[in-house]
């Protein structure tokens, strides 16, 4: 007996399982036929899954789809009439029936069954958000204006602008959508980057575009009636997305000052922007006006550091000799303690980079690691002093540095970089298989930078390897790049060019190329740059520099040049020749930025 019950079980067990499997493959199959346009095929689909569930809605709604789109509209009708008889009907169904009646071009009867829909909704709050999706689902756009806007005047309580916002930007009426969308903020119904994402489907960098004008009335028109830094900080916005830093600067002042207790952040932010811009002038005023007004030591410097920045951008003696005592002015301020580390790091990086002194420089960052640090703090003098002696060419000082960072900080990103500063010195140092054996843990790093840099560094040793056992001109190369590290931008491009003299024909050639192209753009050769990135493309473009070279014109064409269709053109080719190089993400969103799209 008790077998028996137990096999029983069982078999019901496995048949069970069974008629799920199939009803889940059932369920596929339909949506699929369904999304691919195969009505015939997902209609048989469809007529069984009703069978087997007549309540679901969405097999319901199915089968009116395939009904509705192989023009079997009779069908339709008798299915959704036999729907709203059954005792649980919704009154979604009176739209479809009247959308059935549209689709036979039957309005007045449609209109009937659209008004059903309508009192519906009026009768009983509980039917409004799904009538009104629906009507939005089938475009019937009024229809659904009019389900919400009438069930939020019956009942203040009710919100639906979020809805209602969607639907105004669908039928055009944007000053509509806008204003929707910012009682939804004034409510407290949603957060202000929430709408901010929706509004930005809708502007441009464009500030003479019909959308943007509409919203900066929209703002200053909810600013005069009440007055809050919110329009201010929307305003501002706005100026940013146009590229009006200016404006936006004087609308960041304005928050700053009428909100007790503000903070800089949201100023800082904006200047580190202007700064990433390069809009120099008003990056500068930035930085000023945060130095003027914080009382905070570490922004006050971090804006300090920011104006240097600003000045070694177009570096003159007159201007190095500023900085220099601009950096002895702070430190005689900040003094040399931890608080004060990116002074001390940003000062070394000074003396090296752009005086040419990695000595005291040295001394400066060793004297640093005295202070008591943790761990992190150790790591960002250790790497700083590792690339001074780099420079400076003590590798093996540098590696044990760089080692040691890698050591403390194993899984972090930190840790991933020092051990890229392991690989890229031991490569200038010609020690090219060591190099090798960093690199290869380093292509799966999380950071994609770190991962596609050493994937480069790694074909470039590997490929040149190969055909030239005694890598003579990976060594050339290997010593162009350091000279291009140390600044030596000239001397550099003389190394590059006898590889290009000498080399002709072997693997390194698109290397050096390219190599040199980014060199010559640093002393402003577009021309001589140009030429050589068309080179790659037309003598190695089958290669895997191609998308580089590609890149690199385009950018050159978009931020040197200035011609539009040019740089459109490469960033185009990388779009369609190159969907999986390291570039495509930037490439379509400059290319559509160009274009004039409107970029999320």
């Amino acid at each position: 007996m008790i077998q028996n019950a137990r096999l029983k079980l069982f078999l019901f067990i496995i048949t069970f399982s069974f008629a799920q499997v199939i009803f889940a493959q059932n369920d596929f199959l339909a949506k699929q036929y369904l999304n691919d346009g195969d009505f015939e095929k997902a209609l048989v689909y469809y007529e069984k899954l009703v069978q087997q569930n007549p309540r679901h809605s969405d097999y319901n709604q199915g089968l009116i789809e395939c009904y509705q789109q192989l023009e079997r509209y009779a069908d339709a009708e008798n299915f959704i009439l036999k729907q709203i008889k059954s005792r649980k009907s919704q009154p979604t169904l009176f739209i479809e029936l009247g959308y059935n009646y549209t689709l036979q071009k039957q309005p007045e009867k449609a209109k009937a069954e659209y008004n059903k829909a309508l009192k519906a909704a009026d009768k009983n709050p509980n039917y409004v958000y799904s009538i009104g999706n629906h009507f939005q689902k089938r475009v019937l756009l009024n229809y659904a204006v009019n389900v919400f806007s009438k069930a939020m005047e019956k009942n203040p309580q009710l919100n639906y602008n979020f809805q209602l916002a969607r639907i105004y930007g669908e039928q055009g009426a944007i000053e509509k959508m806008y204003q929707a969308y910012l009682d939804l903020i004034l409510e407290g119904k949603t957060s202000k980057s929430n709408v901010l994402r929706s509004i930005n489907d809708f502007i441009s960098e464009d500030a003479t575009s019909k959308n943007n004008i509409k919203l900066k009335k929209t703002l200053l028109l909810n600013a005069q009636k009440n007055p809050d830094v919110l329009w201010n900080e929307l305003l501002s916005w706005l100026f940013v997305q146009q590229k009006q830093y200016k404006s936006a600067f004087n609308q960041e002042k304005g928050i700053y000052k009428r909100t007790d207790g503000a903070s800089l952040q949201r100023i800082e932010s904006l200047g580190s922007l202007t700064l990433d811009e390069n809009e120099l002038e008003i990056a500068t005023s930035i930085f000023e006006y945060i130095i003027e007004k914080s009382n905070d030591e570490n922004i006050k410097l971090n804006a300090e550091l920011n104006l240097i920045n600003i000045l070694l951008k177009e570096p003159s003696s007159k201007k190095i000799e500023q900085v220099e005592i601009t950096f002895k002015n702070l430190l005689s301020t900040y003094g040399y303690k931890s608080n004060s580390l990116q002074l001390q790091i940003a000062y070394a990086n000074f003396l090296t980079f752009k005086k040419n002194t990695p000595e005291p420089a040295i001394t400066i960052l060793k004297n640093a690691l005295e202070i008591p640090l943790n761990t992190r703090g150790k790591a960002y003098v250790k790497m700083a002093l590792g690339d001074i002696l780099v420079y400076n060419k003590k590798f093996n000082q540098a590696l044990i540095y760089f080692s040691q960072i890698q050591k403390n900080l194993k899984n972090d990103v930190v840790g991933q970089n020092a051990r890229f500063k392991v690989a890229q010195t031991s490569f200038y140092k010609g020690d090219f298989d060591w190099a090798l054996t960093q690199l290869k843990v380093l292509r799966g790093s999380t950071s994609q930078l770190i991962a596609n840099d050493a994937m480069q560094l790694s074909l470039l040793i590997s490929d040149n390897s190969l055909e030239d056992s005694t890598q003579t001109a990976l060594k050339k190369y290997a010593r162009a790049d350091l000279l291009a590290y140390q600044n030596k931008t000239k001397e550099a491009v003389a190394t590059l060019n006898n590889i290009l003299e000498n080399h002709k024909g072997e693997k390194i050639e698109d290397e050096a190329l390219l190599r040199q192209g980014k060199l010559l753009e640093k002393q402003k050769k577009y021309d001589d740059a140009i030429l050589n990135y068309t080179k790659i493309i037309e003598f190695f473009g089958s290669d895997i520099l191609a998308d580089d070279a590609h890149f690199a014109l385009a950018e050159l064409y978009k931020n040197n040049i200035e011609n539009t269709d040019k740089a459109k053109e490469h960033y185009e080719k990388i779009i369609y020749n190159h969907q999986d190089s390291y570039y495509y993400p930037q490439a379509v969103k400059n290319f559509r930025t160009l274009r004039g799209d409107t970029i999320n």
